[in-house]
């Protein structure tokens, strides 16, 4: 069963006590009072189910990711057996705080740090989801667990253009927290952080703010930094889903049936170059009117291209270099995969004092070998946008199922 969100809500009007709010404020709105209407509280996601939640759940606001290696050191068994209680343990605080709990523990008698962190105290979840996922690292010897790793959990070739910084790249287990606070997304990253100490140190991590994706056909589609619409021809429904995103019963392997497979790239983009260029050429970059969304060929954002259009010249209404020809369903063998980009800033960079700024994007599928990789391959290689752009990070994690009450994360990855 796909994850369900549940929202709650605050009562009519705080009056001061318990009993004046239970008696007074029914009769005052009754009788037509000023009384303010009823205030939606924060919705809040679940976090078991058959499936991961942050993946198809409808994109939140703030992201708070982070890469992590494991630092055992013994025989296969007793690495595994260090990993399975770290994902025991990371699974319950997840769990807690999804549901808008502290991370479980106490310290009555403050002779030892607190079991949470506590900047998050008091804070609604914010429809807040926490996401694993296993990088291929984590299928070496250490753990014994090669003769598990899936097929489609290849490592992703090296493409035209790119400069990876290797301290901004894969990673054992990699944890996506988004949420539309971003105390609470924080919180998440760093609780697993403290709670994995001396099992696993991070190796990078990256703050996102400002989605550049929707996941969900209720949600406005927002802008990337350049100041286009991105995603508008996002995955939304569950059919199409099931189709291209989450891996089905022809899996090689069982325990990643209902997961899905993400690949993370940071793009940095070269801003102030791109604000020195003309309208007519921006927008022939991507293949859109800016401030429409709209294909170049004419109608509303949604409507459908049409690459065969041409100019009175001759030449395609859509350039054969835009970035939606080159990466449209149409021209790819109908292949899609679901994104869900956000906008990143780290300041600026020294030697330049250019915005250090771009674009981290997430992409979910059910096999990146022929939906990212074949993807990336063809935009590596022709996109306009490349002058513009350049991937700095990567990694790439096979995502598990969700989780029911009294599991824990990657348990059938793990089991004896």
């Amino acid at each position: 069963m796909a994850n369900t969100v549940h929202t709650s809500r605050r009562g009519l009007l705080t009056l001061g006590t318990a009993a004046l709010a239970g008696t007074a404020a029914g009769t005052l709105t009754a009788c037509g009072s000023d009384a303010e209407p009823p205030a939606a509280a924060p919705a809040k996601v679940e976090f078991g189910g058959d499936r991961q939640a942050g993946i198809a759940t409808a994109q939140q606001d703030r992201l708070a990711f982070a890469a992590y290696d494991l630092t055992v050191d013994g025989s296969p068994e007793q690495n595994r057996d260090a990993l399975r209680r770290l994902l025991k343990t990371w699974t319950a605080a997840a769990r807690a705080m999804c549901d808008g709990r502290p991370v479980p523990g106490e310290n009555k008698l403050g002779t030892a740090p607190p079991a949470d962190t506590g900047e998050a105290f008091g804070s609604k979840p914010a429809n807040l989801t926490v996401t694993i996922g296993f990088g291929p690292s984590l299928f070496d010897k250490r753990f014994g667990l090669a003769d598990r790793r899936p097929a489609a959990l290849a490592e992703l070739p090296k493409f035209a253009g790119e400069n990876l910084d290797a301290e901004s790249s894969n990673g054992d287990i990699a944890i996506q927290a988004c949420s539309d606070d971003p105390m609470v997304a924080f919180h998440a990253i760093r609780n697993l952080a403290r709670l994995g100490r001396g099992t696993v140190v991070m190796r990078w991590s990256q703050l996102g703010f400002g989605k550049a994706a929707t996941t969900s056909s209720k949600q406005e589609t927002p802008r990337n930094l350049f100041g286009f619409k991105d995603g508008t021809r996002n995955i939304h429904d569950a059919k199409t889903m099931d189709r291209w995103v989450f891996v089905g019963a022809d899996t090689d392997q069982a325990w990643m049936r209902d997961g899905s497979y993400l690949v993370a790239r940071k793009i940095r983009m070269r801003i102030e170059a791109w604000d020195r260029d003309f309208l007519t050429d921006q927008q022939n970059v991507f293949g859109r009117h800016k401030y429409t969304g709209a294909p170049l060929t004419g109608g509303g954002e949604f409507d459908q291209p049409n690459f065969a259009a041409k100019n009175p010249d001759g030449s395609p209404t859509i350039p054969v270099g835009a970035h939606m020809r080159l990466a449209a369903r149409e021209n790819n063998g109908g292949v899609q995969i679901l994104r869900r980009a956000y906008n990143y800033t780290d300041g600026m960079i020294a030697a330049s004092g250019e915005l250090d700024a771009g674009l981290f994007f997430l992409c979910y599928q059910r096999d990146p070998r022929s939906q990212f990789v074949a993807l990336q391959r063809k935009l590596s290689a022709h996109d306009a946008l490349n002058e513009y752009i350049t991937h700095v990070g990567s990694g790439l994690y096979a995502c598990p199922p969700g989780v029911g009450d009294h599991e824990y994360w990657g348990q059938s990855l793990l089991a004896d």
